[in-house]
């Protein structure tokens, strides 16, 4: 049997672009045992996942986790996080390591200096480098995202509206600066023909209410704090489109084939985290042209510049167009 360990502490999207990484051991190594090191928080969104062994997870106190740890007597280390949390780790269980390049550096170039030295590889890819000495070859299968037994949302739950089919909208985002404001929302959702289901995290909720009751005579679903991640996952595997920020459920997305329109704020695809192997037709929706783009790898709470024109001046109309067009092929 050969023990691997593979860290990723954080977050939904990021913990979804390493389940390649995951399938690939699994199927490829013989006697492959998958164990998987994560935050408490994010640890349900592996459980269903048929590739992992075990899942270890801590909230705060790496301590007594890497204790735990040293007594699985794991042989390689898969580093998928790269940072300091992930070198004690590295450094207490003292084991083979293969660990991801982040290009952090070149992210800072074109941050700092719009300079663009980045390749022309998806995160996914460079995740896979990681693992090149353990398998063969490549698969085609692209991401995975297992829903538990007993969360799935049945269509015939929904109102009547909405059981033939809708599009997802993704509201939500970990930073304010990878989200479409508020007006804009309103605009989109008056455009889009089709039933919308909003989703996002409780936090995203009076968002939802306020698009929602700013167009009464629309077929809205605020499903934004209602569900989990996994029975939000079943809305969207159920959407016929979703347009979503660079978030979480993007990736999601991307793992169930979905056709998908992706809106880019402050950050970029260029830092290789748009949609991986998503359904035909997926477009991205970006402002080009900005001096002052990207501003972050991440982002801000606002606009550092005040005027937040990546998401001001996008083309809603183009979006509309673009989800009518893909509803139509679905």
């Amino acid at each position: 049997m050969v023990k691997f360990l593979v860290v990723r502490f954080s977050s939904i999207g990021d913990i979804v672009l390493t389940s390649p990484v995951i399938r690939h051991l699994k199927n490829q190594v013989e006697d492959a045992e998958i164990h998987y090191l994560t935050k408490n928080v994010y640890a349900p969104l592996l459980k269903a996942n048929p590739y992992i062994d075990h899942i270890h997870s801590f909230d705060g106190d790496l301590k007594s986790c890497l204790h735990k740890l040293k007594g699985e007597e794991i042989d390689y280390i898969i580093d998928l996080h790269h940072n300091a949390r992930s070198a004690r780790i590295k450094f207490g269980l003292k084991r083979m390591d293969f660990t991801v390049h982040k290009l952090n550096w070149k992210k800072w170039l074109y941050v700092t200096f719009k300079t663009d030295r980045l390749p022309d590889r998806h995160m996914v890819d460079r995740n896979l480098d990681t693992i090149k000495d353990f398998i063969s070859e490549r698969d085609s299968l692209g991401l995975d995202h297992f829903i538990p037994e007993g969360e799935e949302i049945e269509a015939n739950s929904l109102p009547p509206a909405f059981r033939k089919g809708f599009i997802g909208l993704s509201i939500g985002a970990q930073h304010g600066t990878k989200k479409l404001p508020l007006e804009s929302l309103v605009k989109l959702c008056g455009l889009l023909s089709h039933p919308v289901v909003i989703l996002g995290g409780s936090e995203d909720q009076p968002t939802g209410e306020a698009v929602v009751s700013s167009l009464p005579d629309k077929a809205l679903l605020n499903a934004c704090g209602k569900y989990n991640i996994h029975q939000s996952a079943s809305l969207l595997r159920q959407a016929k489109v979703l347009i979503t920020h660079d978030t979480g459920l993007m990736h999601i997305g991307a793992a169930f084939q979905k056709r998908i329109i992706s809106v880019w704020g402050n950050t970029v695809p260029r830092f290789g985290m748009f949609p991986y192997r998503s359904g035909s037709g997926s477009v991205q929706f970006e402002v080009k042209g900005l001096k002052c783009r990207p501003c972050s790898k991440i982002g801000y709470k606002q606009c550092p510049k005040k005027h937040f024109k990546c998401m001001m001046e996008q083309d809603l109309n183009g979006m509309a167009e673009a989800a009518h067009r893909l509803y139509s092929e679905s």
